[in-house]
């Protein structure tokens, strides 16, 4: 029988979030929230939605891995050539979501995107294995291509060409930082009544605030 998805229902009991209880940075926080989703040993703990949009405000939103997190922000690497990094050239304005279900917790970012420095995106191109460093020369992203076949046998020709030397980092792919603005952390409670506390920069200072679930 078809499930009805209207009636589906989970009460939330694990956890309580207060203003009273919170660290005043919210990097400080999420990296706590990070840690304890990372010890839950969830899979992909680092895996967050990110929304970008073009110049008219037409959204689209894809997963994608937290490289980095600190004081200025929250670091992901890709394609400059793909639809994301050709959106945020148009609207540099994004937002980021994690949900990690087991611990009943979410958190919203919202922030303007900055493109790396060379020099992150070297070092951190440097950590990937081979085949990831092979993939990102190999691939033109969010193009179409004719089949699979075509980007194997892409990934072929780049095996052959660096059989003998580094693989350095394609001029066309690196990292951008989202500097968030806002932040809000949600913890599932009972009845549908959540904690929602919320990180507001204003005139270079986080207030803490708060939202009504």
């Amino acid at each position: 029988m078809k499930t009805n998805i209207a009636s589906l229902r989970k009460e939330y009991s694990l956890s309580t979030l207060d203003q009273s209880n919170v660290l005043p940075s919210p990097i400080q926080q999420f990296e706590i929230w990070l840690q304890e989703a990372i010890k839950a040993e969830l899979p992909e703990p680092n895996a967050m939605t990110l929304a970008t949009s073009t110049f008219e405000g037409k959204p689209s939103a894809r997963m994608v891995l937290l490289k980095a997190v600190g004081e200025q922000g929250f670091s992901f690497f890709t394609s400059y050539e793909s639809r994301k990094a050709r959106q945020i050239l148009q609207n540099p304005y994004g937002a980021l979501v994690f949900y990690w279900a087991k611990l009943e917790r979410q958190v919203r970012i919202e922030g303007r995107i900055v493109r790396a420095a060379d020099a992150e995106s070297d070092a951190y191109f440097q950590s990937r294995p081979v085949g990831s460093k092979l993939g990102a020369w190999a691939s033109p992203q969010s193009q179409v291509v004719p089949s699979r076949k075509y980007l194997e046998e892409l990934v072929a020709d780049f095996r052959e060409e660096f059989a003998e030397k580094a693989i350095v980092r394609p001029p066309n792919w690196g990292g951008y930082r989202l500097e968030p603005v806002l932040v809000e952390f949600w913890q599932g409670r009972r009845s549908r009544l959540h904690d929602r506390i919320q990180y507001r920069l204003e005139n270079g200072a986080w207030v803490i605030e708060r939202l009504a679930p």
